[in-house]
């Protein structure tokens, strides 16, 4: 798994509370086993480097990255050193170390954008027309450090990232992460599975089928995408349509945008809440709850396909809510909140969460076309 620890939501859940991404935590702690056979990169280090002191908490990125020590192998494959790529460019990079990964980054003119607890990325990076530095840089656990670099010259910025239902690398967490960690919150572990590919019902002809079910009434099931990071992009268009088997079932759905870097995370999270106020919450960063705002959120109808498009930015330390449309009805929300510090996960990805009702009733959400602008 990766990062998560989601905000916590929604419904009648107890917990209002939950991160939104503990990536290294969701996939275990890591534990340093040592050297076996020196490797290349330890037999010939003059340095014995001291290894993290505890590798289950991130540390804030070191700007601009650090410089190698007794390194081991680390290729950036994708760009090519002096290629001429669209903002976002995607950025491939491997690591070998010898033991776990403890962090891999990607760095864009010295500053961190884009964290990784494993060691390979494969990601969309966000920068600004003209040249850049892209370095990647990984430390295992046993202290060792290696980084690679690559020069490239940005063209033009694309609007963003089109049919994401279909990409693969979608994750999910229910109520808690194996390490007891607040991910979807609710009141049990949800059933629930994603099906990609499908046909019907489907607008593009390869829609996402994502399903709801389980014994725990109040159960919810968070599904998240990681496309990547940056810090040159601040406005933010999550477009996309969804479509209810049974209209009536769902206790509220939830579409997250998230964004984070230079220590700080800007989360605009919202749910149609349907069944608690009946209204459209967004999320507070800061204070970590559900604010309902003056949109009505009524149950949608069973097998139609509804729009829904939010427009969001970041100013200074703030997420701003600027307007949602969604089935053709377009609405004003113009609310800032401020955004959640002591963050050292670098990342922009978007959410869908589904929530179960006090009877846990069975029901199926797909989501097609589902796009994501950021400028």
């Amino acid at each position: 798994m990766r990062r998560l620890l989601f905000r916590g939501s929604r419904g009648i859940n107890p917990p209002a509370t939950a991160l939104l991404t503990v990536l290294f935590i969701a996939a275990g702690l890591l534990i340093w086993k040592g050297c076996q056979g020196l490797p290349p990169n330890v037999a010939h280090c003059r340095v014995t480097p001291t290894p993290p002191s505890n590798t289950s908490v991130l540390p804030p990125a070191v700007e601009p990255p650090p410089a190698a020590l007794c390194a081991f192998p680390l290729s950036i494959s994708v760009p090519t050193s002096g290629a001429t790529v669209n903002s976002p460019a995607n950025v491939v990079a491997l690591a070998s170390p010898p033991d776990p990964i403890y962090w891999m980054r990607v760095y864009v003119d010295g500053l961190a954008v884009y964290y990784s607890f494993t060691p390979n990325i494969n990601q969309y990076i966000w920068m600004s027309p003209g040249p850049h530095t892209v370095e990647v840089a990984a430390e295992d656990v046993a202290g060792y450090i290696a980084t690679a670099t690559t020069q490239v010259n940005v063209a033009q910025l694309l609007p963003g990232i089109n049919n994401i239902q279909a990409m693969n690398g979608w994750q999910s967490c229910s109520a808690a992460l194996q390490t007891g960690l607040t991910c979807a919150a609710g009141l049990g572990t949800a059933t629930s599975q994603l099906i990609q590919n499908q046909s019907s019902p489907s607008l593009s002809g390869n829609s996402a089928e994502f399903t709801m079910a389980g014994p725990h009434p109040y159960s919810n099931e968070l599904y998240w995408y990681p496309l990547g990071g940056g810090n040159s992009v601040s406005h933010f268009t999550y477009d996309l349509w969804f479509y209810v088997d049974v209209g009536d079932a769902p206790q509220s759905l939830e579409f997250d945008v998230n964004q984070a870097f230079g220590g700080t995370r800007w989360t605009w999270g919202s749910q149609c809440d349907f069944n608690q106020t009946g209204k459209w919450n967004v999320w507070d960063p800061l204070h970590e709850i559900w604010v309902p705002i003056d949109i009505p959120c009524n149950h949608f109808p069973s097998k139609t396909w509804i729009h829904l498009i939010w427009n969001l930015e970041r100013v200074g330390n703030q997420v701003h809510y600027i307007s949602l449309s969604v089935a053709d009805q377009q609405y004003n929300v113009d609310v800032y909140y401020t955004a959640q510090p002591n963050w050292y996960q670098e990342e922009i990805d978007i959410a869908f969460q589904l929530d179960g009702n006090y009877e846990q009733e069975p029901y199926n959400v797909w989501l097609d076309e589902v796009t994501f602008n950021a400028y």
